[in-house]
């Protein structure tokens, strides 16, 4: 299967002219002025380095959009402990492929955020966490850091200063679990990747029980840009509260499915119709998932909205990792749901009883309902169930299992009471009904 094109608005936006002339080489990133920008941030205070990417809106783009810029402000600065930095490359949001352009094409971009972050938390390691399957992308990365190491760019003394940053490569094993941070800092220190109860929160005991920051792939290359443009340019490019750009990964039944990157604000209509250029066939829209496989649906009269973190949470969905999925008239959506709930049950740990016992349960009533033996009880029952484990574990694996069946139950609700009185499956306007399992 062919990876995904990488497109762009008219401004060209922020990271895709890196990626397209081949940052993860040394030699075309220095001609773009690589490398600048950590030299800036290696002159300067950590507080204001601090202070910049705060003010520029940016929020963490793995899904938890929380403030970038005050996650770092949380690292106390009296502990004796080093401190560490992680880089969350684990990617393995259901729709979501966007960490592996960045990679692929801008790892030194990538390196360059590193090194302003980790200067401003005082960290001297950080680990880039990259998922098991993603192998041409670890070699490229650990041939970029190979080169800033040859460069001095990274080592003892880092552009040519006193700092030292060391970067290291650890590759994950695929476990969608591994994807939250804490399960992700237990995985690297060599255990079974299970989540931990917080508090305490990784910036006060993380990583070998030492303050420790995880961000994402796409979260840190974008600032380099803030620190060379300033944080005003950054801010203004957003909305209100989530400043500049990022990438939307857009798939399903669109004709132009890609990795998008655009202002944080555009809204869904455009992005679906003006970019990825409309419902496939000429057909209507059914529904669209705007956030990953674990955001609440949304219906066609509800993609005018903006997506930022914030619009989307007011009309009970999320932007999460930004992985948009459109679902044309004919598609099923009993047996899209069912697809999603036996991933998260298949992924569930098992450490928290309402997420292990839970969606093993939601994917039994999905599977016997799209086999045709749905029950009118079914249409209340996996409401209450996913009500069950929401809230009810120790990382947001259950909420994000949870979620969608509440997401689909609510907005889609004449769908799953037709399965469950009729045994069949429906498709469009409920004018063509065809056997359960082939809509």
């Amino acid at each position: 299967m062919p990876f995904p094109k990488l497109f762009t608005d008219n401004n060209g936006g922020i990271l895709t002219p890196y990626i397209n002339q081949e940052c993860n080489e040394l030699k075309n990133y220095l001609k773009l002025e690589g490398y600048e920008a950590a030299k800036k941030a290696l002159a300067m205070p950590a507080e204001q380095v601090i202070d910049e990417v705060t003010r520029s809106n940016l929020r963490g783009l793995g899904g938890a959009g929380f403030p970038a810029g005050r996650k770092w402000s949380f690292i106390p600065k009296d502990s004796p402990k080093p401190k560490y930095l992680v880089i969350n490359a684990d990617e393995s949001e259901p729709g979501t492929c966007k960490d592996k352009y960045v990679i692929l094409g801008a790892a030194h971009v990538l390196l360059e955020g590193i090194i302003i972050a980790a200067r401003a938390i005082n960290a001297h390691t950080c680990y880039i966490y990259i998922r098991g399957e993603y192998v041409e992308p670890a070699q490229i990365m650990q041939s970029a850091i190979d080169e800033a190491y040859e460069a001095k760019i990274l080592g003892k003394n880092v552009l040519g200063t006193d700092y030292a940053l060391d970067v290291y490569i650890h590759r994950g094993a695929g476990a969608y679990i591994c994807g939250e941070e804490t399960a992700l800092l237990e995985s690297l220190e060599g255990k079974r990747g299970w989540p931990r109860m917080k508090p305490p929160f990784p910036a006060i005991e993380g990583l070998f029980r030492s303050p420790t920051i995880v961000n994402n792939v796409e979260t840190i290359a974008y600032v380099p840009m803030i620190m060379n443009k300033g944080w005003e340019w950054f801010a203004k490019l957003g909305t209100e509260r989530n400043g500049g750009y990022r990438f939307y990964s857009i798939s399903g039944h669109v004709n132009r499915p890609g990795v998008y990157e655009l202002p944080v604000g555009t809204t869904l209509r455009t992005m679906l119709y003006d970019y990825a250029g409309g419902i496939r066939g000429g057909k209507k829209l059914k529904a669209v998932i705007p956030g990953g496989s674990s955001s609440p649906p949304l219906r066609p009269e509800e993609i005018d909205v903006k997506m930022d973190f914030d619009s989307l949470a007011a009309i009970g969905s999320m932007l999460g990792s930004a992985g948009i999925i459109a679902m044309d008239e004919d598609t099923c959506l009993l047996d899209m749901l069912m697809v999603t709930t036996r991933f998260y049950h298949h992924e569930s740990c098992g450490q928290c009883t309402p997420c292990r016992e839970g969606t093993g349960w939601m994917d039994k009533i999905l599977n016997r309902m799209l086999r045709g033996g749905g029950r009118l009880e079914d249409v209340n029952n996996m409401p209450d169930i996913a009500n069950g484990i929401m809230g009810n574990t120790i990382c947001p694996l259950g909420d994000a299992a949870a979620m969608p069946v509440l997401g689909y139950f609510k907005k889609f609700r004449e769908e799953f009471e037709s399965h469950a009185k009729t045994g069949k499956c429906h498709t469009g306007e409920f004018t063509s009904w065809k056997p359960a399992g082939k809509g």
